[in-house]
């Protein structure tokens, strides 16, 4: 038997099929646990259908979150998470009509899996400890993405009537959204309050926010940049702009505690993996980038048999497009994104930390590269090394990975 789930948010249908496609039984539960315990007690009841402790019932559904995904990957029951592109595509399959229904796309997807099982991937195995590393390294990289969000809204604001303060900041790393920054902006969010502050407040100020060094030669600039003669709105809309920059500016503090928080939760949980020894043994990558790869790559050492689906999954390995007389061979578009994106910090920073990476960058930038080509040839290359390295369970080898490199170096 085979079953297929339509997931809503109130409700949940359920279809079971036999191995010829002929509907035995179909329900609908509610998301709740009297519904959840309703569904695995129908399955468990389907022995002699074939559910076995060995051999149980798969499970199709089109999402690989949420509780109803959590409380099936507790048992050994294997959990499909059929993409809904492809799963709309199937639908055309069982008629020409476009009609749709939730106990319709739950038949569908119990068939998708009565029929083509082996061209999709089961969940993979991780442990808790892997996806609890991959929900903290997301939730950090999303609190990164929101607080530069936050600091574009309050830096927008800020060029329509208070420059200064941009320009106070402009060339520290941070910007706004650096701890001095956002103390000072708390103070005087207004140019006529700005152009106030004396010496020693604006000292104190730079003290507070945890500078050690510099202090007095970046207050005396910053009160020159404040006392500059500017064009200024008048001064009730300053005023106003001023209460909604300190609005924005509680929002961006929130944000900014977020990343600090959740960086710190991410390489704690991280480090306690033990992929992580092997994986900080390669150049570029750190505790947060680490923690993003293996929150994605997961520790289930079966997922990826080979290098190359690692690869074709990370976005990094081209794809071929071939019919008739025409041939094509591009980057792929349809990809981990999350993997993508930091493979190509990891490969960006990996240029300072190994000479052979260096080496292999300048190489493909002199043959034609541009930038973005030759760091995403490097992430290929680099991620196959990655991929044997937690497979055998051995650690980096500058020696091994670039030898050509290494043995010029020894020469």
């Amino acid at each position: 038997m085979f079953c297929g789930i339509d997931w809503a948010e109130g409700h949940h249908d359920v279809a079971l099929v036999d191995d010829t496609g002929k509907l035995l039984a179909k329900c609908r539960i509610n998301d709740d646990l009297d519904g959840y315990r309703l569904l695995l007690d129908m399955l468990d009841m389907l022995a002699e259908h074939g559910d076995t402790a060995e051999t149980p019932i798969p499970v199709a559904i089109e999402t690989s979150r949420g509780l109803l995904v959590a409380t099936l990957r507790q048992g050994p029951r294997k959990i499909y998470a059929v993409n809904p592109m492809a799963a709309s595509r199937y639908r055309d399959r069982h008629g020409f009509s476009r009609k749709k229904s939730d106990p319709g796309d739950a038949l569908v997807l119990a068939n998708i899996i009565r029929t083509d099982a082996p061209v999709h991937r089961p969940l993979p195995a991780d442990t808790d400890l892997a996806q609890a590393v991959a929900v903290l390294a997301r939730a950090q990289q999303d609190a990164v993405w929101n607080r530069q969000q936050v600091a574009n809204q309050l830096r927008s604001l800020l060029r329509e009537y208070f420059p200064a303060m941009i320009e106070a900041f402009r060339d520290k790393p941070g910007t706004l959204t650096r701890p001095d920054a956002r103390r000072i902006l708390a103070v005087p969010p207004t140019p006529a309050l700005a152009a106030k502050l004396q010496m020693w407040k604006l000292t104190a100020m730079l003290r507070q926010a945890g500078r050690r060094r510099g202090i007095e030669t970046d207050a005396e600039r910053i009160q020159q940049l404040f006392r500059q003669e500017a064009p200024r709105q008048l001064p009730l809309v300053e005023d106003a702009m001023g209460k909604q920059a300190r609005a924005l500016l509680l929002q961006l503090d929130a944000a900014c505690e977020a990343v600090d928080d959740l960086a710190r939760a991410t390489e704690e949980a991280f480090r306690s993996h033990p992929d992580a020894a092997i994986m900080l043994t390669f150049p570029g990558i750190g505790p947060q980038v680490g923690a993003r790869i293996l929150g994605e790559i997961g520790d289930d050492r079966s997922r990826f048999a080979t290098a190359g689906g690692l690869k074709a999954y990370a976005g990094s390995a081209p794809i071929t497009r071939a019919s008739g007389k025409r041939r094509y061979v591009g980057r792929r578009f349809v990809k981990n994104n999350r993997l993508n994106h930091v493979g190509h910090l990891w490969a960006f920073a990996s240029l300072s930390g190994s000479s052979g990476a260096g080496s292999h960058y300048r190489r493909r930038r002199a043959g034609g590269d541009w930038h973005m080509q030759a760091l995403l040839h490097l992430f290929n290359r680099m991620l196959g090394q990655l991929h044997h390295c937690l497979q055998t369970r051995v650690p980096f080898d500058e020696s091994i990975a670039f030898p050509t490199v290494c043995a010029g170096q020894a020469d």
